[in-house]
């Protein structure tokens, strides 16, 4: 069964190119937390019916950093700020009806 990342992947790159340090990074991380996809889905969706039409994937992020550290009063919760970018991709490639719905740029190369 494929993954969403599987299917990101296959869609952004016929083959993929060899993966810089970041997304090495953001593939083993997002794997390890599935659950942040889930709430970025989610929370993309409530910005969409909010009557949204676009929106930046910072203020998803924002918001999930606010219900894991305040709502939910879990364990600390970390996503690095590299990682936002991805996620906002993701999303829009798993949901092309709502491709446009995050501002992004293009994503510089892994140099370091």
């Amino acid at each position: 069964m494929m993954t969403s990342l599987d299917m990101y992947l296959q869609a952004i790159a016929q083959p993929h190119p060899p993966m810089g340090p970041r997304e090495t990074r953001w593939r083993a991380w997002h794997e390890k937390n599935p659950h942040v996809y889930e709430l970025f889905k989610r929370f993309s969706f409530e910005a969409i019916a909010s009557g949204r039409k676009r929106s930046g994937a910072w203020l998803i992020v924002a918001r999930i950093r606010w219900e894991s550290a305040v709502v939910t009063r879990g364990c600390d919760f970390k996503i690095s700020n590299d990682f936002t970018a991805w996620y906002a991709r993701l999303f829009m490639e798993e949901f092309p009806e709502h491709r446009g719905f995050f501002v992004i740029k293009r994503m510089k190369p892994d140099v370091w």
